[in-house]
């Protein structure tokens, strides 16, 4: 079955919605039973029936605004406060005794719900101007405040503006994640067209800056030119020179963005490339090939990359080991990995010389070698003694962490 990657939009304030949703469908419920069992206590019943009744068709009429933050609009937020409000200031009217005896309001515990939308909406500040007004509202409706009436408002206000911060901190968090995502993603995307841009155009470059000054004559000065580009095509490089990346809609409304794999039939699946047919090209007089008896199989995108690490190691044995060294391949084929170590017998690269060259925009290890296992989930491992020869270990794991590495 095959798989293919489609955009999906996480944010933490999602399940706040969720549970919102829940709270005031409870809570409304919770408010028809309190007013059912203590219906012998109203006065003026049919308000307690009527109000109730308006709260009800309200609540279950507006679960799609609190579905999300963009169907949570201001209105809604006035209006729905404005509800509770009038719920609990219509309580005396209800029950006469309501304004000299601590009990319940006839809204109870879901003008919460009201608050709590504000919070999750607009951050701390919006909470704490809605619990204001409930607190001012339930204030009104006890005419002798009790000790518990002002612990009950004291503490929906407190947690009102609590949840709302903890929002904000959510939002900064996701968007600063969401940030990073995208650097991250600029970054490799750098990284893998100075890959390119190393194994192409720098090559040949330095090819022809090699071979004009061998030859001599007009060809020198071209091989001058061809080297004064390549320097300043390798500063280009390594300056990290890119366009500058814009946050995605998402993004800045403080959502992070992942791709998830799916199944899809209708897509064929990638068919397996066997390693041994990338590297065995490289095999001749000065390359020695060491292989498996069975094929190799990794994915045409993870095979490629591995290839052309090895391409690049081979490259650097020619450049700096010279035209006369021996090199040796060698693939291992284990069940979580796929190893290939490339050696040469040349006279080794002496301390501080990778460093040195990273830093004149010499990017062939750094970018076509560990840039391109980096991004497969592996690992490279370069062993150098001067007099010695070099050794370039790479590692692949058949199941990779960013990308699918063998094919099952």
């Amino acid at each position: 079955m095959a798989k293919r990657v489609r955009v999906v939009r996480m944010s933490v304030e999602q399940p706040l919605w969720r549970a919102l949703t829940a709270y005031r469908i409870l809570t409304m419920l919770y408010a028809i039973l309190l007013a059912v069992f203590g219906r012998e206590k109203y006065d003026r019943p049919w308000v307690a029936i009527a109000f109730l009744a308006v709260m009800t068709v309200w609540t279950l009429a507006t679960l799609p605004k609190v579905a999300g933050a963009a169907a949570c609009t201001k209105r809604f937020l006035g209006a729905d406060l404005t509800l509770a409000l009038v719920g609990i200031l219509v309580t005396p009217l209800a029950d006469f005794q309501a304004q000299h005896v601590d009990g319940p309001t006839l809204p109870s515990i879901w003008t919460a719900g009201s608050v709590l939308a504000f919070a999750i909406k607009g951050g701390w500040r919006w909470a704490a101007f809605a619990s204001t007004f409930v607190a001012v509202a339930n204030l009104i409706e006890r005419a002798e405040p009790s000790r518990d009436t002002l612990h009950n408002v004291l503490l929906v206000w407190v947690a009102s503006i609590a949840i709302g911060y903890v929002v904000e901190v959510a939002r900064a968090s996701e968007r600063t994640l969401a940030r990073a995502l995208e650097i991250e993603a600029a970054t490799r995307e750098r990284e893998r067209l100075a890959r390119d841009i190393h194994d192409s155009v720098l090559q040949v470059l330095a090819m022809v800056q090699r071979r004009g000054t061998a030859i001599g004559g007009e060809a020198a000065e071209l091989g001058r030119m061809a080297g004064e580009q390549e320097v300043a095509l390798r500063t280009l490089v390594s300056s990290g020179l890119v366009p500058p990346t814009r946050v995605s809609e998402d993004a800045a409304d403080g959502a992070v963005v992942r791709t998830v794999e799916t199944d899809d039939d209708e897509t064929p699946a990638p068919a397996a490339t066997d390693l041994r047919a990338l590297l065995a090209p490289h095999a001749g007089s000065r390359v020695t090939f060491a292989e498996p008896g069975a094929p190799v199989l990794l994915t045409p995108e993870a095979a490629g990359e591995l290839a052309a690490a090895v391409s690049a190691a081979l490259d650097n044995v020619r450049v700096h080991a010279g035209e006369s060294a021996q090199a040796w391949i060698l693939v291992e084929d284990w069940p979580d990995e796929v190893i290939v170590t490339v050696r040469d017998d040349g006279p080794g690269i002496p301390e501080g010389r990778l460093a040195q060259a990273e830093g004149e925009g010499r990017l062939g290890v750094a970018l076509s070698i560990r840039g391109r296992l980096r991004d497969l989930g592996g690992t490279a491992e370069l062993i150098s003694v001067p007099g010695q020869g070099t050794e370039v270990e790479l590692k692949v794991p058949k199941v990779s962490r960013g990308k699918a590495g063998s094919v099952r």
